[in-house]
């Protein structure tokens, strides 16, 4: 599977799968495979969301000092 580039594309490729999970287009064969990038996909936007965050919580703090 290709690597996860950036926070847009993971999220590009994330609404991908979900217009063809809810289009009913992926194969049984496919959709495990789907399921479990869209997990990769999921768990890396959420660490890149945290880091973000606590990345703009220390500039305020810092800013504020």
């Amino acid at each position: 599977m290709a690597e996860i580039e950036s926070y847009e594309s993971a999220f590009k490729e994330l609404q991908k799968i979900l217009e063809e999970l809810e289009s009913e287009s992926v194969s049984m064969d496919d959709l495990s495979k789907k399921v479990e990038r869209a997990s990769k996909l999921l768990t890396y936007c959420q660490n890149k969301l945290r880091s973000t965050e606590e990345q703009v919580k220390k500039i305020i703090e810092d800013s504020e000092s």
